[in-house]
């Protein structure tokens, strides 16, 4: 197992929320002396200075200022991933059964999460003295809690052929079992007991339910690597891997933009069709004394990379890949384009992006989808149109893409950390 494969794995083992997520790349930027900033303070900024700022807790923006004037570079992923999340009032009792009512975030593999020991982590608030105030708590309790049990063959015996699952009534977690005595208010009971309070305290969470088994690798010569949350945690561990490295002399401003709700469609307070990301920059420079025109021509000339999964080429169904664009696992980076411009990008910016990966012996391969196909789409358009640069869509390849375990081929790890280092070296 590379180096890079086993700090992916153990900053995933880390980050089964987004709330986590961003904790874990607080916890790793402050290590590398980056200080961290609030939104609701005054900053303070020096040439050379390395900073990181979180955004409702999910999202977080990371840069790094130059000794002197250059070019804005800016590489962007996601924090958040498919999932189930727990409603407000989770707790159902049906026929002596303690189930959890629970919503689909994002476009899951359904039927990958069945069978599964799975657990439950997130955020909750408890009332506190001041309302606009209440105590918040990240929670990650870190054990097999609960399991989406299938339906026996026997009792389904076109389940192979006709295996349609619904999301409300089928894939409800088994969480307890208290025959007649079962009331509803189990689950927050456990939830106070495991918290340490009163239920009554209790005044809202946000809790998803995500696979307990932790990534691996496998494989004859165990090149693949076989994980939850692949999308997009490779992509979040890149930039983290290449903000820390950009030297602390460099030129013009450095920034890594880790956003929540992408797969909800990002238009959210923290997402990337937000204004946080323009208004960063803009505080960025109006704190180091810059003019509104200076930060406006500096976007027009900047770069983005929009870094999120791509497809990879499945050996039992080759003929849903374009005919002549099939990027395989161990390939290298993939460069994604699509002329509806789901996936951003340009001439320039394939030319950038092709030429800094042959400069450094990086492996790259494009991507695009079956004409016949819409295949999917990522943050990196809805970013550059309110913060209006040069973007270019990348990523590792994977296999079971939105699967509650995804896999994906360690070298590709490796190559886009390389990536990473090189577009902000």
């Amino acid at each position: 197992m590379n180096k890079e494969v086993q700090d992916l794995l153990d900053f995933i083992k880390a980050a089964p929320t987004p709330y986590h997520t961003v904790q874990a790349a607080a916890e790793k930027l402050a290590g590398a002396g980056f200080v961290e900033l609030s939104l609701t303070e005054k900053w303070q900024l020096q040439s050379g200075g390395r900073y990181f700022v979180k955004v409702f807790d999910s999202t977080l923006l990371a840069f790094a200022v130059g000794q002197e004037a250059g070019p804005l570079r800016l590489a962007a992923a996601h924090t958040d991933f498919p999932c189930f999340r727990l409603k407000p009032q989770a707790g159902m009792v049906k026929e002596g059964y303690g189930v959890l009512n629970v919503e689909k975030y994002g476009g899951l593999m359904l039927r990958t999460w069945l069978d599964r020991p799975l657990a439950l982590a997130g955020k909750v608030a408890l009332r506190g003295a001041d309302p606009f105030q209440p105590e918040v708590r990240l929670v990650d309790f870190n054990r097999p809690l609960l399991t989406i049990p299938s339906l026996a063959i026997h009792m389904d015996r076109e389940v192979n052929e006709n295996g349609k699952l619904n999301a409300q009534k089928d894939m409800l977690p088994l969480a307890s079992m208290g025959g007649e005595e079962l009331k509803t208010e189990f689950f927050m009971e456990w939830l106070a007991g495991e918290m340490g309070v009163d239920p009554s305290t209790i005044l809202s969470y946000e809790l998803s339910v995500y696979p307990y088994e932790e990534g691996s690798v496998c494989g004859l010569q165990e090149e693949f690597v076989s994980s939850p949350r692949l999308d997009n945690l490779t992509s979040v561990v890149a930039c983290l891997e290449g903000i820390m490295a950009a030297d602390s002399h460099c030129a013009g401003l450095r920034m890594a933009a880790l956003f929540d709700n992408e797969e909800v469609g990002s238009r959210t307070k923290q997402g990337a069709g937000s204004l946080v990301l323009l208004q960063t920059i803009e505080r960025i420079y109006l704190v180091l004394g810059k003019a509104k025109e200076d930060m406006l021509a500096d976007i027009a000339g900047g770069f983005m990379l929009s870094v999120d999964v791509a497809h990879a080429l499945h050996p039992n169904f080759a003929d849903k890949c374009d005919p002549s664009h099939k990027p395989v696992l161990g390939g290298g980076v993939v460069l994604k384009q699509a002329a509806s411009q789901s996936y951003a990008g340009d001439t320039e910016a394939v030319a950038i992006v092709r030429g800094l990966c042959e400069a450094k012996d990086i492996k790259w391969q494009h991507f695009v989808n079956r004409s016949d196909s819409r295949g999917g789409s990522t943050l990196g358009s809805i970013a550059s149109a309110l913060v209006p640069m040069r973007t270019m869509d990348i990523g590792v390849p994977l296999l079971a893409m939105h699967s509650a375990r995804e896999t994906m081929h360690g070298e590709d790890q490796r190559a886009l950390d390389k990536l990473l280092k090189v577009f902000w070296a």
